[in-house]
Formats: C-alpha cells, structure tokens, sequence
C-alpha cells in the first residue's frame, strides 16, 4: 500500500459528531465487488439534492473546500457498521489524513475514531490523528478564520502544523505498530511476507503437507 511519511493539504472542517459508515458510504453503493469508485459517494445524502445535484450548502461542495486532503471533524468518526467501504470513499475522494478530537466527561471518555474503523484505516494508508477536544476546536476556528488553510502533518515526528502567518503546530500520539506500517506502506500481507524466510523454515522442520484431497 501507498506510504504515509509527511503530507501538506487543505484543511476542510465537517462540524458534525458521530458520524456513522452509512453516512460516509450509504448501504446502496456496496453492492459493487470492486475495491474502487467510491469517492463519487463519499457522504453521498449529505453532498446531493433528492435531483442529484450538488448541495451547495454542504462543507466538501463550498469552493474553499475544494482539493482538500485534510478532513477535521469530531469525535466518533466512523462509528456504526464495521463496512471497510467507508474508508476507502473518504480515501478515494482524495483524503490522506482525518483528525478528530478524544473527549472526556468525567468518568466518560468518546473516542474520536470508532475502533473497527481506525483499524481499517490503518490498513489502507489513512491516517487517523487524534487530538485533544480544545485543540481540534483551535484548528476548527483557524479553517474558519483563514480560507484556504493549509497544514503539514509529519508522521515521524508525530505533528500537526497549520500553515498560519505564525505557524501553529499539534502533537499527536500514535501506536508504534501502526506508525511503523504507514511510513513504510505495509499491509497485512507485506507484513506476512517479511517473515516468509522464517514461515518456510517452520513449515519444513514441521514437514506440513496438505491433504490430498482425492484421500
């Protein structure tokens, strides 16, 4: 899979909690076997009038949004369904990266990123940043102050950088394991097959043999 090192992109700000993977992927659009096309679909009710036309009230449709790489939203990104779809359309729409805030309520915590979905992402080269609830709130104010607003994400170094007249900039924490296969574009099967010297070793010492199957 593509690697994630460092990015640079337009910010565009979908202000909206708990957004589930029926919104992001409506269930009409998953009937396709193929892995691609889905961008087109991406928040497909929110993005269309009933006629099909584009709804110029929603954020992705208005011109300063337009080309943006960088999604910021809030928390629960991605709850519902476990449709690995859902990543694919934000990720074929042209996003690299989603950042979301964690909150906390007392005893309560909400996730920015519902888990099965974070997962996903992580397997197909979407980052998911997670941030504290005041600093997304900053980064909402600053898309809204400054059009156009771009930011550098650097998964090395774990930073969020807004490209103000004074540079703005976020740490984020990330696991270790995820990090590691995003920078060097490795899926699930490129992890398997960096061990395919120790996996043939283990079949031959063990001698496994499939079954016949005419036995």
């Amino acid at each position: 899979m593509e690697s994630f090192q460092t990015h640079r992109g337009l910010m565009a700000a979908l202000d909206r909690a708990n957004v589930d993977t029926d919104q992001i992927i409506p269930k009409q659009f998953l009937k396709s076997i193929a892995r691609t096309g889905f961008g087109e679909q991406l928040f497909y009710d929110w993005r269309y009038l009933p006629d099909g036309k584009p709804n110029p009230e929603f954020v992705l449709n208005l011109p300063q949004f337009q080309r943006a790489t960088i999604l910021v939203t809030r928390n629960n990104f991605g709850c519902g369904s476990s449709r690995e779809h859902a990543v694919w359309a934000v990720q074929q729409y042209g996003f690299r990266a989603v950042i979301a805030p964690r909150q906390k309520r007392g005893e309560m915590r909400v996730p920015a990123f519902a888990d099965i979905f974070k997962n996903n992402c992580a397997k197909n080269a979407l980052l998911t940043v997670e941030l504290a609830e005041e600093e997304v709130e900053n980064i909402f104010q600053m898309i809204q102050r400054f059009p156009a607003l771009e930011a550098t994400i650097n998964l090395d170094q774990q930073r969020v950088s807004l490209h103000l007249p004074e540079e703005v900039s976020f740490h984020f924490e990330i696991d270790a394991a995820v990090k590691g296969r995003l920078i060097h574009g490795l899926d699930d099967i490129s992890l398997t097959l960096k061990e395919e010297t120790r996996i043939s070793a283990f079949e031959k010492k063990h001698n496994f043999q499939l079954p016949d199957p005419q036995k």
